[in-house]
């Protein structure tokens, strides 16, 4: 039988895909949990065509993430701390201090969405990572510099 998923079922499909289950799988578990609906010759085509923008939708956020990922890219941000003559900060720079950069240029992130390879606490440049999604993950340059 063929059911176009309503919801994301493990090891069966992803929302929005039309997948061939047994009968009895479809009638006891994914149909009562509304989890799936049946697709029969009347609503082949309309699901057929929902799935289909669907994709399309899909597609246009992907490209749109990809560009605010270019973005991304492509900065260099400064910020000035407090730090010793060695070159040590008193501190470290946090995700709160990189959100509030990006703010400045009109970039709104979750500070869950930054990323470091190491504790930022020394004067020199640094590669942060902004997690997008699973897949985007652009790398921005911070330079930390001596607050005079």
């Amino acid at each position: 039988m063929q059911v176009y998923l309503l919801k994301d079922v493990e090891k069966v499909g992803i929302q929005g895909s039309v997948v061939k289950v047994s009968d009895g799988f479809a009638d006891n578990f994914l149909i009562p949990r509304k989890l799936a609906v049946k697709i029969t010759d009347g609503n082949k085509s309309f699901y057929l065509e929902k799935k289909q923008k669907e994709q399309v939708h899909a597609e246009v956020l992907n490209s749109k993430a990809a560009m605010f990922a270019e973005r991304i890219k492509t900065l260099h941000l400064t910020i000035k701390e407090r730090a010793h003559d060695d070159g040590k900060l008193y501190g470290s720079v946090g995700a709160d201090e990189v959100v509030e950069l990006l703010k400045e240029k009109d970039i709104q992130i979750n500070r869950k969405q930054v990323e470091f390879d190491k504790a930022v606490r020394k004067i020199g440049e640094h590669k942060i990572t902004i997690k997008i999604s699973s897949k985007l993950k652009p790398q921005l340059t911070l330079k930390v510099v001596a607050l005079d």
